[in-house]
C-alpha cells in the first residue's frame, strides 16, 4: 500500500465515522490536513476494535493487535497492508506525535472491556481524559502552536469537552449496549436508579442530573477555546469548527429537553456549515467571548 492509497483510506475512514471532526480537518491544509486524518483513522481504528468485537476475549486480542500496530509504527516498519499503520509512520515523519498520548488512549480503551461501573466525577473526567482528551495532545503538534504546556492543558480540555459531549449525547444508545457512564455519586445525588433509564423516562432528577454535567462541559469548552487561537494558522479554524460544532450538539441536547434516552441529538449539515462564519467570528477576537 502506497502512501497515497493510506491516507486516501484514513481520509474515508474520517468522513465515515466522524462528520464533526471531517469537517474540521477540510479546513487544514496540504500534509497538515492529510496527518489529522490519519490520526483520527488511527484512534477510531482501537475503539472500533472493541466495538466491533463479539467477545471480550476477541475484544482483547484485537485491541492488542491495534497496540503492536501502533509499536510498528513508531519503530519506522509499519504492516503495508495496514493503511492506519502505513499513515502514522508516514505522520511520525513529520511531526512529533507523543506516543504517550497514544498510550493513555489504549489504557482508556481497554477499561471497555471491563463492565462499565463509573464511580465518580473524577473517574469519567480520567476516562474522557484517556479516550478523547488526549486527541488534542495528539492533534497539537501537527497544527503547530506557542504557549508550551499551557496550550496543551488547554487541548486536553477541549478534548473531555468533547467526549462528555459524546457521552451526554449517548447515554441511551450506551445503555442499549450494557454501558452507563454516568457517574453512581451523581445517580444517586438526584435520585436516578438505572431501571429508571432503561425505562426511558426523563425525569426532573435526571434533566438535573445532565444539566449539572452539562454546566461542566460547557466550562471545559471555554477552557478549550483560550487555546485554539494559540494554534498556527488555518488549524485554528478547524479546530474551532469541530468545538462549535461539538458544543451545539450539547445545546440540542437542551433543548430536546435532555432526552438523551430515547432521541439522540444531533445537527443537520446545513447547520455544521452555519457554524463556520461563526468560528472566524471567535478567532478574530483572539477568545471565546
Amino acid at each position: 500500500m502506497t502512501v497515497a492509497q493510506a491516507i486516501a483510506r484514513c481520509t474515508d475512514e474520517t468522513r465515515a465515522h466522524s462528520s464533526t471532526f471531517y469537517l474540521g480537518s477540510r479546513l487544514f491544509r496540504g500534509e497538515r490536513r492529510s496527518a489529522v486524518t490519519v490520526i483520527y483513522a488511527v484512534c477510531r481504528a482501537g475503539d472500533d476494535a472493541v466495538d466491533r468485537a463479539t467477545s471480550a476475549s476477541e475484544a482483547r486480542d484485537r485491541l492488542a493487535a491495534w497496540w503492536a500496530g501502533i509499536e510498528r509504527a513508531y519503530a519506522g516498519s509499519p504492516d503495508p497492508e495496514a493503511a492506519e499503520e502505513v499513515g502514522l509512520a508516514w505522520v511520525l515523519e513529520r511531526y512529533d506525535v507523543p506516543l504517550p498520548a497514544l498510550e493513555e488512549l489504549y489504557q482508556g480503551l481497554a477499561s471497555d472491556l471491563e463492565p462499565t461501573a463509573v464511580a465518580n466525577l473524577d473517574e469519567l473526567m480520567l476516562y474522557c481524559r484517556r479516550v478523547a482528551g488526549v486527541v488534542g495532545w495528539l492533534v497539537a503538534p501537527v497544527a503547530g502552536y506557542r504557549g508550551g504546556r499551557e496550550t496543551l492543558d488547554m487541548a486536553m480540555a477541549l478534548g473531555r469537552a468533547m467526549q462528555l459531549t459524546n457521552v451526554l449525547r449517548d447515554v441511551g444508545e450506551d445503555l442499549r449496549l450494557g454501558r452507563c457512564y454516568l457517574p453512581a455519586d451523581l445517580l444517586a445525588k438526584y435520585g436516578v436508579s438505572l431501571e429508571q433509564l432503561r425505562s426511558g423516562r426523563v425525569t426532573p432528577g435526571y434533566a438535573a442530573l445532565i444539566e449539572e454535567l452539562a454546566d461542566l462541559t460547557h466550562r471545559l469548552y471555554r477552557e478549550g477555546w483560550r487555546g485554539i487561537p494559540r494554534l498556527q494558522g488555518v488549524a485554528a479554524l478547524g479546530v474551532a469548527v469541530a468545538a462549535l460544532n461539538y458544543e451545539a450538539i450539547l445545546r440540542k441536547l437542551r433543548r430536546n429537553g435532555y432526552d438523551n434516552l430515547n432521541r439522540r441529538a444531533f445537527l443537520r449539515p446545513v447547520e455544521r456549515i452555519a457554524l463556520i462564519p461563526r468560528a472566524l467570528l471567535q478567532l478574530a477576537r483572539g477568545a471565546r467571548s
